[in-house]
């Protein structure tokens, strides 16, 4: 351990040489995270933490703030929540500090997987540059009427969502992924209205982020009538 960095954790994913003097460097299972920021004329610095994980996603919680609750946003989304005024560039206007210097994101290594996963997008459904996407949905929970955040990001999120809305007696606690009960609070409405499109962080749904159908959320073993007529335009 160097520095109280755990190095066996995470060092897949980045060399040693892409991680030297890098703010805020954490490493975990399946994700690095490191201390970002972006500037507003007018507001100055907001610094968060940017975690980067193998499969591309990039997630920010805000620390603009010390009540400040914004976590899991997009780049996107921070440019946009930090009141930056050249919005919708967030891999030059959001930055990293790198000995002592803030560099933007495009000139480091941390955008490898997001750049891999773009380029793997072809052939199924693509937000804007590419990349694979799905917006955050939301299941109402049948005991205790709260709605529930379901990330879609790979195969495996997008059949538990996918199980959930098809049971009309989905609760709380059948979600396998997050400890959550029907006690919990339910995401506040500034929370829930950032759902993950690459477009437009606010975005209540365009063809960039809302998916009609694709090998990621439609199923073979599946007989409900979404997944059907699916299958069966592909195959004709």
């Amino acid at each position: 351990m160097e520095n109280g960095i755990d190095k066996e954790s995470g060092s897949m994913l980045f060399c040693e040489e892409e991680l030297i003097e890098v703010s805020g460097l954490k490493k975990g299972g399946d994700f690095v995270e490191v201390t970002c920021g972006c500037t507003s004329h007018k507001y100055g610095d907001a610094v968060g933490k940017l975690r980067v994980f193998s499969n591309g996603d990039l997630e920010i919680t805000c620390e603009c703030t010390p009540g400040c609750n914004e976590d899991k946003l997009t780049p996107a989304a921070f440019e946009k929540h930090s009141g930056r005024e050249t919005a919708r560039k967030w891999k030059n206007n959001v930055w990293l500090i790198v000995k002592g210097e803030k560099v933007p994101l495009s000139k480091t290594a941390f955008l490898k997987y997001y750049n891999q996963a773009s380029k793997n997008g072809n052939g199924i459904h693509k937000a804007h540059g590419g990349r694979v996407c799905h917006r955050d949905e939301f299941v109402r929970c049948s005991r205790c009427k709260k709605e529930r955040r379901f990330r879609l990001q790979t195969k495996e999120e997008c059949r538990i969502h996918h199980d959930a809305l098809a049971d009309v007696n989905w609760k709380c606690s059948d979600i396998l992924y997050d400890r959550i009960t029907c006690d919990d609070d339910e995401e506040r409405a500034s929370r829930r209205v950032y759902r993950g499109c690459s477009r437009s962080p606010t975005c209540k749904g365009c063809t960039s982020c809302v998916c009609f159908g694709c090998e990621i959320c439609r199923f073979t073993d599946c007989s409900c009538q979404t997944c059907i007529d699916f299958i069966r335009n592909a195959k004709a």
